[in-house]
């Protein structure tokens, strides 16, 4: 891993969204096919979020040998982003399996080598395109989710979410999966202070790029085991009104 990339990761777990860090890739040097894929986190929060330059959008989740993404947990998140985005042409969500990584953690490194082996779906004409990788290992950071690593780009730590989830005693799989994938999305639209400027200051001091909200979507440990306590009892958490008025200034509904 890169002096920068370990600078970003440690603190954000996403890369290239502290100022102290050198906005590179992933990896040094990779391109995965088209540069405007292979930005910040948050780089393209308007264009997510407007329909001035893509109106459409495309998901494209690969998914490693017994992770397929929960089909409720997708339904959730192409509702999420119809709230949020203004995509009139609409969100098409493609899935196809990919080879184990032969892991049992995975660094950013690794993920970003396994999305350049295996993407497929780049920004075209009017349709902007993303990356979910369900991965059948852990993050180096054992108790993280999911992270988002580039512009349109995010991992799911799938054997860890299954492992957390939908036994007896544990919150739902639906609940936990879409709880990550929504919270990544909202990293990819730009939350918090991360692309789409704050139109009230709700940046969490002490966990930077999060809401200081601990009822919000955005808040830092939606992403981690930390979140399982308040998903058993209650719903998958929402934005609140800070971080929906800064996507709405950013081009969003």
């Amino acid at each position: 891993m890169t002096k920068a990339l370990k600078c970003c990761a440690a603190a954000l777990i996403i890369i290239a969204v502290n100022n102290s860090c050198s906005k590179k890739d992933a990896v040094s040097g990779l391109t995965v096919g088209n540069t405007e894929n292979t930005k910040a986190v948050g780089a393209s929060a308007n264009e997510l979020l407007s329909a001035t330059k893509y109106t459409s959008a495309i998901i494209e989740m690969q998914y490693m040998p017994g992770y397929q993404p929960d089909v409720s947990s997708v339904n959730n998140l192409v509702n999420f982003i119809n709230l949020l985005a203004n995509k009139p042409g609409g969100i098409t969500v493609v899935q196809s399996a990919i080879a184990s990584g032969g892991k049992s953690v995975y660094s950013l490194d690794d993920v970003a080598a396994i999305e350049k082996t295996n993407r497929t779906k780049y920004n075209s004409g009017t349709q902007i395109a993303l990356n979910f990788l369900y991965v059948d290992g852990n993050y180096t950071t054992d108790n993280v989710l999911g992270f988002a690593y580039r512009n349109t780009s995010m991992c799911i730590f799938a054997k860890k979410v299954a492992d957390n989830s939908g036994g007896i005693g544990q919150v739902s799989r639906t609940k936990l999966e879409s709880t990550i994938l929504e919270h990544e999305m909202g990293h990819l639209l730009g939350l918090v202070n991360l692309g789409s400027a704050m139109q009230t200051a709700h940046e969490d001091a002490a966990n930077a790029k999060h809401c200081n909200n601990s009822n919000c979507l955005m808040y830092y440990e939606v992403q981690t085991t930390g979140i399982m306590g308040p998903l058993m009892n209650g719903n998958i958490p929402a934005l609140d009104a800070n971080c929906r008025a800064d996507l709405h200034a950013n081009g969003g509904k």
